[in-house]
């Protein structure tokens, strides 16, 4: 595939910002935009800084991102959403295209935030007894932190939040299980405010100690090169074949998912250069769309960051990174597959043809100008694995790609270029891992190397892929990027909290699991005896309920908010029917992604509808039909959790059967929902194949013979008929 895009720069920022609410920036200008800019750049270095060089204390760490992040918040993301860069007329009260007030809101929250680290030494105190003031500057925090995220995300978040406020509030009137004592609002801004159950909780912790880092990387990381020749690669492997581009849109999304834990920055970012390709050799519009938005929702289960997941059950789990990202290759691979398949069932239908030699990138030329790329993430990745802390990883993740920006070119590096770029990796990894006596001379070698390589590459004249004024723009996108998250953690701390103060998340569980025993004793009646147990069917019906809250509360939120609340509210209730935290947590994770694909609100597909221009309900339904391997693996890793090959009582049997049994029923479901396997399936071949499929998928041998076994008259007919395509072409346009 040609690695010029077919949809320029310009438009993917647009349907960045008119599908993704966190993309929604207010267009400014001076003296609003310097000074924003100043405070954004500000914000990367404070957090570039503190992970290579030692994170503050904790609270006083917090504070500082969370006093920046809203505060800035105040200033990018104006009171209305607008859907375009149209610079309004200038108004004195809003100097740079940003109110008065804002400036004002800015500060007074930042100031709220920045309280707690003030006062922290005498913290001890005042928890459980809060002076005025203290609930004077929690309230100023908690209902500005309200308004900033609604402006950086939309109502719903805010409006769940609101709903556990008021039920923290007003315990007594609620009915059965849910009824409680009720907390003053005193007592509440207690919670939230001045301990570290709530605002200041685990979420936002994760976000300033993670998760901003790796956002970071991920715009350098695209900046450099990185993801254009992740693109090249995919090309190369499958493009020539039936169908190319859209195989190229899987391979590259689940490359391109290393890079970006956004489903809307993937799809656009991807499908950019697939969705054209697609429609060009044939695919029906929204197919074609719908293959980009159900790729791409992948990139947030790939690892090794699996969005901000893989930080956030470190902290909640308190299991090492490995095994985090050891129990997510499996399940990811199982989504890809099962979009590859459906992908390639639809071209072979209609013969649909692969790229040509001219469409196709020279992947030889392409390494040749692009291999020092890889060099970041490999240091990113092994320095992970190696058991060190993610945020040095980033670091130096983070200082590589500035090295390889601003050291190599587009194929003119010479012998300086390369001893350049030799010796400032050689001080990275000095400054990462050495030992130093005092932690003076470390900065100190940093400030100095930091302020001298501007000056000895003009000296040398060594020009690279990336310049100064490039770095600097990545710093401030970066930051952006990762305001909304920063300002959804905090909502989600509320949440938290209120669950943590009145124990409504024991009582949702008790009530859970009740009703899915009540459901689950009325379908035991319609299956043959010894089928399902009392206790399976009621873990069954459970994991549905799960399921269908996170795709619902996933329609409005982001996967991170998503995935923070239904830790708190949902997993509970999981593991108290026997289920492994570390499974219940990818259970809930995994469907928190689906909502992306899934209608009534699946932006990722909404996003890839835009740049396709196909209608988006169609395309959103199609989406999730392709995406259908993920609705069902997780259901597979519950009753059988050697999938996640970490998971307590992992056997090699139990693994074997289940990967073979899901690779063979994945490809069945496939078949049955494109229609085709080697010729058009008849009605009676597709539904053997569901039946064989839905076997296939189910842990345990027996289903899986089971299954084998009904898909075996559907194989042979379709096997013993000579192959062709469907008579008529796919529909273009």
């Amino acid at each position: 595939m040609s690695t010029q895009a077919t949809i320029d720069d310009r438009e993917v920022a647009a349907l960045e910002q008119k599908f993704d609410p966190e993309m929604r920036f207010r267009p400014t200008w001076p003296p609003a935009s310097t000074v924003l800019m100043a405070l954004l750049i500000a914000l990367s270095c404070f957090h570039y800084y503190t992970a290579g060089f030692g994170l503050l204390r904790e609270t006083t760490h917090r504070g500082v991102h969370l006093a920046f992040v809203l505060g800035l918040i105040f200033i990018v993301f104006g009171a209305r959403r607008v859907h375009d860069d149209a610079r309004p007329p200038p108004r004195w009260w809003a100097p740079g295209g940003v109110p008065w007030y804002d400036w004002l809101l800015g500060v007074a929250v930042a100031l709220s935030v920045m309280y707690i680290p003030y006062i922290f030494d005498d913290m001890v105190f005042r928890v459980g007894n809060p002076s005025t003031l203290d609930v004077a500057m929690g309230s100023i925090l908690m209902v500005l932190l309200l308004e900033a995220t609604r402006r950086a995300m939309g109502w719903p978040l805010p409006l769940i939040a609101i709903v556990f406020i008021v039920y923290a509030l007003a315990g007594p009137v609620f009915p059965g299980l849910l009824k409680h004592a009720g907390a003053s609002w005193g007592q509440l801004v207690n919670h939230q405010y001045l301990t570290s159950q709530g605002i200041y909780g685990v979420a936002i912790g994760v976000v300033a100690t993670y998760v901003f880092h790796f956002v970071l990387f991920g715009v350098l990381a695209t900046r450099i090169g990185l993801g254009q020749l992740f693109l090249d690669i995919a090309s190369t492997v499958a493009g020539r074949y039936a169908g190319g581009p859209a195989k190229v849109s899987v391979f590259g999304s689940a490359m391109f998912g290393m890079l970006s834990g956004s489903s809307v920055a993937n799809a656009v970012t991807v499908g950019s250069l697939t969705i054209p390709a697609m429609i060009r050799v044939g695919y029906r519009r929204e197919f074609a769309a719908a293959v980009e938005a159900a790729s791409s929702t992948g990139g947030q289960i790939t690892p090794p960051v699996l969005g901000a997941a893989a930080f956030l059950m470190i902290e909640f789990l308190g299991l090492p990174y490995q095994t985090i990202i050891a129990a997510a290759v499996v399940p990811a691979f199982m989504h890809f597959f099962g979009v590859f398949m459906q992908v390639h069932f639809e071209a072979k239908r209609y013969g649909l043809r692969g790229l040509t030699d001219e469409e196709m990138p020279r992947l030889r030329e392409s390494l040749r100008l692009r291999w020092p790329t890889l060099i970041p993430l490999a240091l990113l990745i092994g320095i992970l694995v190696s058991g060190r802390t993610p945020y040095l990883a980033a670091f130096t993740g983070i200082s590589s790609c500035a090295i390889v920006g601003l050291t190599t070119g587009a194929g003119r590096d010479g012998v300086r270029n390369w001893v350049v770029l030799v010796v400032l990796h050689a001080l990275l990894l000095l400054l990462a891992f050495g030992e130093f006596n005092n932690d003076a001379l470390r900065i100190g070698i940093f400030a100095a190397t930091v302020v001298a390589t501007p000056f000895v590459l003009r000296a040398l004249d060594i020009a690279g892929r990336i310049g100064l004024r490039t770095l600097i723009e990545a710093f401030e996108t970066g930051a952006k990027y990762a305001l909304a998250v920063g300002a959804a953690a905090a909502t989600v701390g509320i949440v938290i909290g209120v669950v943590t103060l009145t124990g409504v998340g024991f009582k949702l569980s008790t009530i859970i699991t009740g009703a899915a025993q009540g459901v689950a004793g009325g379908m035991l009646s319609f299956l043959p005896d010894g089928w399902l147990d009392v206790k399976a069917m009621t873990l069954l019906v459970a994991l549905a309920m799960t399921g269908l809250v996170c795709i619902l509360l996933g329609c409005g939120i982001p996967t991170t908010a998503n995935y923070l609340i239904m830790v708190a509210v949902a997993a509970p209730t999981l593991v108290l029917l026997g289920v492994e935290p570390l499974v219940a947590h990818f259970f809930v994770f995994y469907y928190g992604v689906l909502a992306d694909i899934t209608p009534p609100v699946a932006l990722a597909a909404y996003a890839a509808a835009g740049m396709a221009g196909s209608d988006p309900f169609k395309t959103g339904n199609t989406a999730f039909r392709l995406g259908m391997a993920k609705a069902l693996v997780p259901f597979v890793f519950v009753f059988s959790p050697s999938l996640l090959l970490v998971a307590k009582g992992f056997n090699l049997v139990d693994f074997v059967v289940t990967f073979v049994g899901c690779v063979f029923g994945i490809t069945l479901l496939a078949a049955a929902l494109s229609k085709f396997l080697r010729v058009e399936l008849q009605r009676w071949e597709q539904l053997l194949f569901v039946a064989a499929a839905v076997l296939l998928i189910a842990p345990g041998l027996l289903p899986t013979l089971i299954g084998a076994a009904i898909a075996v008259p559907a194989l042979w007919n379709q096997w013993r008929q000579k192959p062709h395509t469907s008579a008529a072409p796919a529909p273009v346009g």
